[in-house]
């Protein structure tokens, strides 16, 4: 959002007074006005607590690799660990990952990934018995869960590559495998982990959790973007868990298909917000800095690309609400949240990149937020299906003929 110092001053005779240029939160479509009143409420509540209190610590956490457990202990006071099962809207909720991203990418796929695959699938799949050990703390953010599907060696096909096992051994079963890119991976308490049952062959879901014998995790350092969120290298070597840890919903992996297709719609919640923090970046660099005796707003180059920044991000917000309208009447296919995550990512790319080059020198470095959100953007672009994965998910149901291999 956009920082008051960035304003103009007012010279009369006392302290100048700072102004707010029109539109602050460059809601240009006015989206925040299709929620109900209750909703809209609590949505500028949590809006004002990120902009105040986690924009700006993340910054030196995400210089430094590290989590802020802190931080995550007070956004579960906002209900940012039950978004999932607390009965909002989806449009609510997809506007709260925007603006979760829009204060820090890393804390949003955080986020994310807790409700859209952790919460999200103990509660479609899960037994009683695990909902009732888990959802609680989960919610509350006291407990973590790290989603372990993608491995060293699939990825983009990781339905049909799959080799992490389970076998049945008496009363438990023994996996073995190892898993990368898990976030949460090194901090969580258990891992969702996706495993072949030797004895037919089925993909199926474990809560494995990250004390058993056995089980290791390794952080991947020197990422360029997400540096906040702790992902891991975990293997898994004749780990044992009791049979009841098997989600008992998640015995073939089409059965975790929806939750997979919502997860990967989020992403394109994360690319509106990353634009709009690129937005008020900008903006609010171009009113501050003076080159040639005047703001860099004045200049028409600076003007073009904080128009393009601004489109982008409002049509991507715009391509977001109408996803979540078709979610919320249950019509949301693949072909529709892979289309909505490549173009939304394709654009924050685009912006941030614009960003990055209107703050110049000042723009490599996190002193000045962009170069944080320069990093962000690509994970974005690769993550959760990349650009080009989801791009042919598109084009082959528009034109029934699969290009992949």
């Amino acid at each position: 959002m956009l920082d008051e110092k960035a304003a103009g001053t007012v010279t009369s005779g006392a302290a100048p007074e700072r102004v707010l240029p029109p539109y602050p939160e460059a809601d240009l479509m006015h989206v925040i006005d299709l929620l109900p009143a209750g909703e809209r409420a609590r949505y500028l509540e949590i809006r004002e607590f990120l902009q105040t209190r986690i924009r700006a610590a993340s910054i030196d956490y995400w210089n430094r690799e590290e989590f802020p457990f802190g931080l995550l202990a007070d956004m579960a006071k906002f209900g940012l660990g039950g978004l999932q099962k607390d009965g909002s809207s989806k449009l609510f909720k997809g506007l709260m990952y925007t603006e979760v991203a829009r204060a820090d990418v890393s804390l949003s796929a955080l986020v994310g990934i807790h409700n859209e695959l952790i919460v999200g699938m103990i509660d479609e799949l899960g037994s009683p018995e695990q909902k009732r050990k888990w959802l609680p703390g989960l919610e509350a953010f006291s407990q973590l869960g790290a989603f372990a599907l993608t491995e060293p060696d699939h990825g983009s096909d990781i339905a049909g590559g799959l080799s992490t096992t389970a076998r049945r051994d008496g009363g438990d079963w023994v996996i073995n495998g190892a898993k990368r890119w898990i976030g949460a991976g090194t901090i969580a308490d258990f891992a969702l982990v996706w495993a072949r049952d030797e004895a037919d062959g089925h993909i199926k879901g474990f809560i494995v959790e990250t004390d058993r014998p056995g089980y290791s995790a390794t952080k991947i350092s020197n990422k360029i973007g997400l540096r906040i969120m702790q992902n891991a290298d975990i293997v898994l070597d004749e780990v044992r868990i009791p049979l009841e840890n098997l989600l008992p919903g998640a015995t073939e992996f089409s059965r975790a298909n929806d939750l997979l297709r919502d997860s990967r719609a989020w992403v394109g919640w994360q690319a509106a917000g990353i634009q709009l923090a690129a937005f008020d970046i900008a903006r609010s660099y171009a009113l501050e800095r003076r080159q040639f005796g005047k703001e860099l707003a004045r200049f028409q180059l600076v003007q073009q690309q904080l128009a393009d920044i601004l489109g982008n991000a409002n049509a991507s917000l715009s391509m977001m609400v109408e996803l979540a309208r078709i979610q919320q009447a249950g019509k949301l296919e693949m072909v529709q949240a892979a289309m909505c995550k490549a173009t939304t990512t394709r654009l924050a790319r685009s912006s941030v990149a614009m960003g990055r080059s209107l703050l110049g020198g000042n723009g490599i470095t996190t002193d000045y937020e962009m170069a944080k959100l320069f990093g962000d953007a690509e994970i974005l672009y690769t993550y959760e299906g990349s650009y080009e994965i989801n791009s042919m998910i598109v084009a082959r149901a528009v034109t029934g003929k699969s290009a992949f291999v």
